[in-house]
């Protein structure tokens, strides 16, 4: 069966790895010719291990743009039909290590190397990140001034947060936004709330939706940075629309607080995918009574 036409983004990952991340060197290399001979190599292992349940394999990110500079780790999306049906086995004999989702459920995340050489996100057939990765890479293939202007942005935040992913990762954002729309990217994308445009977007429609009629500050801002506390924001294409909260309880309970769709947008049917995204990810872990309270 083919995964709902969103996609969960979580990112606890970075709350638990986060020394890690911010201990390795991030290194902006020229383009190098051979990046796509490697993906060309490595795709053809990948394909003897992941089987049938392979569809197709994609290589991505910045090494799959000729003569973009990037950091030399080949990333690459096999499509998969089941991903529960990816064994770690045959991937771990090819030097992957396993690292679950990463933050982004419904993703395989794994990385070979040390320093990193590949990483590997497996998605099942259908999911809307594979489309966003392909535009972005298509596009900038494409353009070869937007390649420019992401290869110097690059270089210059490589040069400034050599050992800060996070801050890294942030300063890309509108840019690599700004790619997206003009790539024409549509799809629905649930994000656990990470960016700062993201956390103030949940705050936002928190203010908006849930306490505009009480004329009071947000009491329950403690449950940002709480980890039985999920904050979620929902992308159409690049524009956020939509937000809710989960709670975690012990005995595989779960409480949905919020659910909250732009009135823009309600027409649309995105709050009944954005709800039957989020019971679908929270049945993948396990917790099978989840109370919806939705009051937004």
């Amino acid at each position: 069966m083919n995964p709902p036409s969103l996609m969960i983004r979580g990112n606890s990952w970075f709350m638990l790895h986060q020394a890690s991340i911010m201990s390795r060197l991030i290194q902006v290399l020229p383009y190098n010719p051979h990046w796509p001979i490697d993906f060309q190599q490595e795709a053809a292992n990948l394909i003897q291990a992941l089987g049938d349940n392979c569809i197709t394999i994609h290589h991505i990110g910045s090494t799959s743009v000729p003569g973009l500079a990037a950091k030399p780790i080949i990333d690459i999306i096999p499509v998969v039909r089941d991903i529960a049906k990816v064994a770690d086995k045959a991937l771990i004999a090819l030097g992957y290590v396993p690292r679950g989702e990463m933050g982004m459920p419904f993703r395989g995340f794994y990385n070979k190397g040390e320093p990193r050489t590949h990483h590997l996100h497996i998605w099942e057939d259908g999911n809307p990140e594979i489309e966003k990765h392909l535009l972005f890479r298509d596009y900038l293939r494409a353009h070869p001034d937007y390649a420019a202007r992401y290869a110097d942005l690059k270089l210059k935040l490589a040069a400034e947060f050599s050992q800060d992913r996070k801050n890294y990762t942030e300063a890309k954002d509108a840019l690599i936004k700004q790619i997206m729309q003009q790539a024409g990217f549509s799809g629905l994308t649930v994000v656990q709330t990470n960016l700062p445009a993201e956390w103030n977007a949940a705050k936002r429609f928190r203010q908006k939706y849930f306490l505009a009629d009480e004329g009071i500050a947000d009491p329950y801002t403690w449950t940002f940075g709480h980890a039985d506390h999920l904050h979620f924001v929902l992308y159409h294409g690049t524009e956020f629309i939509g937000y809710s909260h989960v709670q975690l309880w012990p005995d595989a309970k779960a409480t949905i607080h919020l659910m909250i769709v732009d009135d823009k947008k309600h027409n649309n049917g995105f709050a009944a995918k954005f709800l039957a995204v989020i019971d679908r990810w929270l049945q993948s872990r396990d917790y099978g009574k989840i109370e919806r309270k939705i009051n937004g």
